[in-house]
C-alpha cells in the first residue's frame, strides 16, 4: 500500500490539450492501456529521456522526431516497453506513429511514442492500431484522470496534480500525471510522466527548465536502484492563454510552480514503490558541492541493508554509516560526520552518539515517514536531498510475479 498517497479528487484540464484513454488489450483485461494525447498546434515540446543504453524502441523514436519539430500527438501504451525488441521493435514504434498520423491528419514525425510494460516481447502493433480510430473519437480536454490511470503498471495508486501560479499576463494551469512503482533510480526510472501547461514559452527555455526541475525530482528518487529502458518526462506548453513566461520575475515563478508538480509526482513514486511501508528522505549537509551531496545521499538511500533495516523498523545506525563510508569521498573526515535520524543524533565523533539509545531510535523508526540528516562535518556549505523507501517482503513477491 502507498505510503501516505491517495489520488488527486480530479485534475484541472489544461486548454490545449485533449486527451482519451482506451482499452487495447496490450497485456491488461477489463482496463484501459493506451493513451492518446493530442496538443494544440502552436504548442512546445520538452523532454528529457532514460540514459540506459538499452533504450527501448520508442525513446530513439521519440528523441528522433522531437528533434524535427513540435509533436502533435503523444501515443502512450501500458503492458508492453518494446524493449530489448530490435529492428522489430522500432518498426513497430514508427508503425504506431505512422497510424496515428493517419487517424490525426498529421505527419509521423509529429507523433511521439511512449510504452512501458514487460521488457523483451513484440509491440501487439495491430491492437493498438485498431483502437485509434476510437481515441481519436474521444479525445476531451477532462482526460487527464482516465490518463493517469491507464498508464499504471504495477503502480497502485494513480499520480497526478495541478497547480495554477499567476504571473504578470495572468494565471497558467500545469497538469501532471506520473507513473512508476519499480525499476525506479535517477536517469530517470520505469517512470514516465507527462506535464501540461496552457502558458506560452520559448522551445529553449522550455527544455532548460524541465532538465533542471527533472535534476532536482526525477533524478533524486531510488526505490530499488534500477535504472529503466523506457523513462521519459515530457513538458508541453500550447501557449492556449495567451500568457508568456518571459520577464525574469515570471521564469521565476513558472519554473518554481513547475519544480513543485514534478517534485509531487516523483515522490509519490516513491510513496507507491514496490511494497513500501515507509517513504524516507535522506538529506545530506556540508557538502563541497551538491553532486558530492547527492552521491552520498544516494549511496545510503540505495542501500539494500539500509532499505531492509528501514522495513525492519531496526535503528541500526551501522548500515548508515558504512554506506556513507563507501560513497568515495576523498579525504572524508569521519569523525566530523554526524547523523540523525528525525529529531535523534545517533553518531558524531566517529561513533554511537553518547545520548543515543535504541529506545529513541525506535521512536523515528517506527514511524511511516522517516527524516535521515547526513553533516559531512563543513566540507562545504551544499547540500542535497535523496528519496527513498524500504524493502519489504512484498518487493521480493511482486518482482517474483511481474516479469519486467
Amino acid at each position: 500500500m502507498a505510503v501516505h498517497l491517495s489520488e488527486p479528487d480530479r485534475l484541472l484540464p489544461v486548454p490545449g490539450v485533449r486527451l482519451c484513454a482506451v482499452a487495447a488489450g496490450i497485456r491488461y483485461k477489463d482496463r484501459n492501456d493506451l493513451v492518446l494525447m493530442e496538443l494544440a498546434p502552436g504548442s512546445e515540446c520538452a523532454a528529457v529521456f532514460t540514459r540506459n543504453a538499452f533504450c527501448a524502441a520508442p525513446v530513439h523514436v521519440a528523441r528522433d522526431h522531437l528533434a524535427r519539430e513540435a509533436p502533435r500527438y503523444l501515443l502512450i501504451n501500458a503492458g508492453n516497453a518494446n524493449a530489448g525488441t530490435g529492428q522489430p521493435g522500432m518498426h513497430a514504434a514508427l508503425a504506431c506513429c505512422a497510424a496515428v498520423a493517419e487517424v490525426g491528419h498529421t505527419r509521423p514525425e509529429r507523433v511521439l511514442p511512449f510504452s512501458t510494460g514487460v521488457i523483451g516481447e513484440p509491440l501487439p502493433v495491430e491492437r493498438i492500431t485498431d483502437v485509434l480510430p476510437a481515441a481519436i473519437q474521444g479525445l476531451n480536454p477532462q482526460g487527464w484522470m482516465a490518463a493517469m490511470r491507464a498508464i499504471m503498471t504495477t503502480d497502485t495508486v494513480g499520480k497526478g496534480i495541478s497547480e495554477q501560479v499567476a504571473l504578470s499576463g495572468g494565471t497558467v494551469t500545469l497538469t501532471g500525471i506520473a507513473k512508476g512503482s519499480g525499476m525506479v533510480h535517477p536517469d530517470m526510472a520505469t517512470m514516465l510522466a507527462y506535464v501540461a501547461s496552457d502558458a506560452r514559452v520559448e522551445s529553449g527555455l522550455l527544455q532548460a527548465m524541465l532538465g533542471r526541475c527533472a535534476d532536482q525530482s526525477f533524478n533524486v528518487i531510488t526505490v530499488d536502484g534500477d535504472t529503466s529502458t523506457n523513462d521519459a518526462c515530457v513538458l508541453a506548453a500550447t501557449g492556449a492563454s495567451g500568457v508568456a513566461v518571459e520577464s525574469t520575475e515570471d521564469r521565476d515563478a513558472f519554473e518554481a510552480a513547475l519544480l513543485r508538480v514534478c517534485r509531487y509526482l516523483a515522490q509519490a513514486i516513491v510513496r507507491d514503490g514496490e511494497g513500501a511501508t515507509k517513504f524516507v528522505t535522506v538529506r545530506v549537509t556540508g557538502a563541497r558541492d551538491a553532486r558530492e551531496a547527492r552521491v552520498v545521499g544516494m549511496t545510503v538511500a540505495q542501500s539494500p541493508l539500509v532499505k531492509t533495516a528501514l522495513f525492519a523498523s531496526d535503528p541500526n545506525w551501522g548500515r548508515i554509516l558504512a554506506a556513507v563510508g563507501r560513497a568515495g569521498l576523498p579525504e572524508l573526515d569521519v569523525d566530523a560526520v554526524t547523523i540523525h535520524l528525525g529529531d535523534v543524533r545517533i553518531v558524531v565523533d566517529g561513533g554511537r552518539a553518547p545520548e543515543y539509545t535504541e529506545q529513541a531510535g525506535q521512536r523515528v523508526m517506527d514511524q511511516a515517514e522517516i527524516m535521515m540528516t547526513i553533516d559531512l562535518g563543513g566540507r562545504g556549505h551544499d547540500q542535497a536531498e535523496v528519496y527513498t523507501c524500504d524493502f519489504s517482503y512484498d518487493y521480493v513477491r511482486i518482482n517474483a510475479e511481474y516479469r519486467s
